[in-house]
């Protein structure tokens, strides 16, 4: 959602070869997010929160297919997620640590035990959120075998986190 409810009037230049109807930067609970480079059959607009320091950086992507500007409704899920971005992390990360558990993820003994440490091996949190209102936050960082190279996908349902897959590259 726009922070002032409308599209912001020149509120930063468009990019050589991008659709001028589609504003450059989206401000979303005041992150601004800026419109990234994506083929042209959809639009993407990317931001990262201030990271403190010595933390992991975190982001969120909005993504609209076929390319338009964002719904509201859209706008509004964004919002949320921007607004409760933490606890979103961590309700992934602990939907992980019971998930992951399962026999088909195939972990080992000692990938296993990681599971019971404080911290996961999971770092790196990136959401996005998508104009059909389904949203998932990704772990791009692992020290599992099931994510390597991509992370883990953790797929959201509204607030609850309903499934977990491995970015493995066989995808």
């Amino acid at each position: 959602m726009f922070d002032n409810g409308a599209p912001p009037n020149g509120s930063g230049t468009e990019e050589p070869g991008v659709d001028a109807e589609l504003p450059s930067t989206l401000h979303i609970a005041g992150l601004a997010l800026t419109r990234t480079e994506s083929p042209p059959s959809l639009a993407c607009w990317t931001g990262y929160f201030p990271e403190p320091a010595g933390a992991d950086p975190a982001g969120i992507c909005l993504v609209v297919e076929p390319a338009a500007p964002p719904e509201e409704s859209t706008l509004q899920l964004a919002h949320d997620v921007v607004s409760r971005f933490g606890v979103f992390v961590d309700q992934a990360l602990e939907y992980c640590r019971t998930r992951l558990r399962e026999r088909h993820f195939e972990l080992t003994a000692e990938e296993l035990s990681r599971l019971d440490l404080p911290e996961l091996p999971l770092a790196v949190p990136e959401a996005t959120v998508w104009d059909d209102q389904t949203w998932a936050i990704r772990f791009a960082e692992s020290g599992l075998r099931l994510a390597d190279p991509y992370g883990i996908l953790v797929t959201f349902h509204g607030t609850q986190p309903v499934d977990v897959q491995g970015l493995d590259g066989e995808q």
